[in-house]
């Protein structure tokens, strides 16, 4: 049972400021409006439990949890519960927050990396019991509540009555509307100068020669201090304004703020039904239309590119037949172009169906990290990322999403995504490295990826 509430049509940034006087904002945040990928952007805030994995240790609240990582986090799941609500535009509340890239070290058995800044956790996932759904299609806005953690069927519902009370009262409220203005010019550093990443290709390029793999995603890491008074929600802002994507998010989590401007889904689970859209081919798009349909043309068309995506596309099969129907997995896209403000995109569908003894959390242990941003094969692609990034990448690269109460998974791949606490700023680009890359055209292709979001910390919107 759930409670609803339907309010006057807000703008979700609207929205997410006056919500954000409460603890634990979560906003997964449709900025690039689609019928089906962005249609409806959800954000909740005041958690009612915080579930962490750090250093081999899970905790919900700050109490130790047993078990392994995932199967600490199902149990802490288990009592909330939910049966589909197959007429709600979103979760019937929802565990919302990320798997770092670093926690495919405690799911497989890949090679640590030498050096971790320590700024996330593996898992970081807040229990919201309260959500406010804006669906950009019908100009509603619903908002949502379970009465959790309360499991008296009286007390839950007399809880989800305040909650639905106390949230649209807050969005109700007159909007407080601070002067955005652009951050000064950050000093970007990098664990990868040109010099370095350039050889990293020919390092890769040496691997797929040898036979260890086909194609390997290499990434540099850019560092910046913050100003003092930085604000990181008027950075986003200007992020999703400048780089607007199908699945932006902004989460509060502990201090650590992650902004994200990802165009690509990770996994999706409704009721049995799997998907996942690696993205593999980048070209920078060209300011006049005319030139602008050739680029896109000669993307598709790339036979280097192509290969890349098709070999994704395939680990990716591969994936979901480890815990997917026999069968079942299919690909009714292969390398279509997707268009956003700075780049064109390759992206391919892969979908399935769910085993019957399986859940998300399976789907997760059995796919991740995402094949689009490791390699082929994907653990001995890892390890060479390990020893030729030398940093860990933390939430990049992971996933960000919801774990829904009914069950549910919507996540996407943590790529055009910035996680920052006080002090600094971290952001990562990279690309895949085939047989045929150049690495010139390699190094500039992370760039491409990363400029729209160096623009946002200095432009105002």
């Amino acid at each position: 049972m759930v409670w609803t509430r339907a309010i006057p049509f807000l703008d979700p940034v609207a929205a997410a400021a006056r919500l954000a006087r409460l603890p634990g904002l979560a906003f997964l945040d449709s900025a690039m409006h689609h019928d089906t990928l962005g249609r409806v952007s959800v954000l909740a805030a005041d958690p009612f439990g915080r579930f962490r994995f750090r250093e081999g240790r899970a905790t919900l609240d700050g109490q130790a949890v047993p078990g392994a990582p995932l199967e600490a986090l199902r149990a802490c799941l288990a009592p909330y519960r939910l049966a589909p609500q197959p007429d709600l535009p979103a979760f019937p509340g929802a565990a919302i927050g990320y798997f770092a890239y670093d926690l495919g070290a405690s799911l497989e058995r890949v090679v640590p990396p030498a050096r971790r800044a320590g700024l996330t956790d593996d898992i970081a996932f807040n229990l919201y019991d309260t959500l406010l759904a804006v669906d950009h299609g019908s100009g509603t806005c619903l908002l949502i509540a379970t009465g959790f953690p309360e499991t008296d069927p009286g007390a839950r519902r007399a809880r989800a009555e305040k909650r639905l009370d106390a949230f649209a009262a807050l969005l109700a409220e007159p909007a407080e509307t601070a002067p955005d203005r652009a951050a000064p010019k950050l000093a970007w550093r990098t664990n990868l100068s040109r010099e370095a990443y350039e050889k990293a290709v020919e390092t890769v390029k040496n691997y797929i020669r040898a036979g260890d793999i086909y194609q390997a995603n290499i990434a540099q890491r850019f560092v910046a201090d913050l100003p003092p008074g930085f604000d990181p929600f008027a950075f986003y802002r200007r992020l999703r304004a400048t780089n607007p994507a199908t699945f932006g998010a902004y989460l509060d989590v502990d201090g650590l703020t992650v902004a994200s401007s990802s165009p690509e889904r990770f996994l999706k689970l409704q009721g049995r039904a799997v998907e996942t859209r690696p993205i593999k081919g980048t070209v920078r798009r060209d300011p006049d239309p005319a030139r602008d349909a050739e680029v896109a043309a000669a993307l598709q068309a790339n036979p280097k590119e192509r290969a890349e995506n098709i070999m994704i596309v395939d680990l990716l099969r591969n994936d979901l037949s480890r815990v997917c129907e026999a069968g079942s997995v299919r690909v009714p896209v292969l390398c279509g172009l997707e268009s956003y403000a700075g780049i064109h995109h390759l992206v391919s569908v892969v979908t399935g169906t769910l085993r019957e003894e399986a859940d998300a959390l399976d789907l997760i242990q059995k796919t991740f990290p995402g094949g689009s941003i490791t390699g082929a094969p994907k653990l001995r692609a890892m390890d060479i990322i390990t020893e030729i990034e030398g940093d860990a990448r933390e939430l990049y690269c992971g996933a960000i999403g919801a774990l829904g109460f009914d069950g549910s998974l919507d996540t996407s791949i943590a790529i055009r995504t910035v996680f920052m606490d006080d002090a600094q700023a971290v952001l990562q680009a990279g690309g895949g490295v085939t047989l045929l890359s150049e690495p010139g055209p390699e190094y500039e292709e992370t760039l491409t990826k990363a400029a729209r979001v160096f623009a946002a910390f200095e432009e105002a919107p």
